[in-house]
């Protein structure tokens, strides 16, 4: 487990540093950025015809921390009852990830989406990743563990990638960095509340992915002479 979460931590290291490198050049492994409507970037294959899919298939969601979040954390923790160790680690990731898959589901069947198993001609495949995330209060379930307030539970970065799920073509990325909601006052934080509030952000980012594939495939074909910021119609 700690070989995977290592690895994962250095996918999301050099996801950032390609993310900006793209960002500057307006394109990505043969993907050009277009001007998006609600998330940080997207980029997409000129010529890439949406039209044909009507299910989706899912891969596993990766989870990987912000780099030294952990780290920065223990050192400025009280006490050794506050310290996250690779337990406490492990359980945080897969909680992202249970979270993660739950809300996901949940509201693409709500939109009438298919959800599916199998490569299909008619199968859009999604690789989703919640990556850089950051817990303001992190929960260790400890006896000894102090009360901490906080306005916020924290922030992560969406990761998704779209492939056709038989040729594996790679057709679009999108990424978007968001902080948790800010109820406007104080609040305990615990493990229960952090859930809340990553779950409602995970819940935002199903609607908006939603959206955007619905007007993917209302303006598909995606233009062959795509600019660099151009927006499409």
């Amino acid at each position: 487990m700690m070989h995977a979460m290592t690895r994962g931590l250095a996918a999301a290291l050099l996801l950032i540093c390609a993310t900006a490198s793209a960002e500057d050049a307006g394109s990505w492994d043969g993907l050009v950025q277009v001007k998006p409507k609600r998330l940080d970037a997207v980029f997409l294959l000129p010529g890439a015809d949406f039209r044909s899919y009507t299910k989706i298939m899912m891969d596993p969601v990766e989870v990987a921390f912000e780099k030294n979040w952990a780290r920065d954390y223990n050192r400025e923790a009280a006490t050794l009852s506050q310290r996250l160790d690779q337990q406490d680690l492990e359980r945080i990731s897969q909680a992202a990830r249970d979270a993660f898959t739950e809300v996901f589901t949940e509201e693409y069947r709500k939109a009438g989406l298919e959800l599916v198993t199998t490569p299909g001609a008619d199968v859009l495949r999604l690789r989703p990743g919640v990556v850089d995330l950051h817990i303001v209060a992190p929960d260790t379930m400890s006896s000894g563990r102090s009360r901490t307030y906080t306005m916020e539970s924290g922030y992560a970065t969406l990761f998704l990638e779209a492939r056709d799920s038989t040729t594996g073509a790679l057709l679009g990325r999108a990424l978007d960095k968001r902080t948790t909601r800010d109820t406007g006052r104080v609040q305990l934080s615990s493990s229960v509340t952090n859930l809340a509030d990553f779950k409602a952000l995970f819940r935002q980012w199903a609607g908006i992915s939603i959206k955007g594939f619905e007007e993917l495939r209302e303006h598909s074909p995606v233009p062959e002479d795509l600019k660099p910021g151009q927006k499409l119609n």
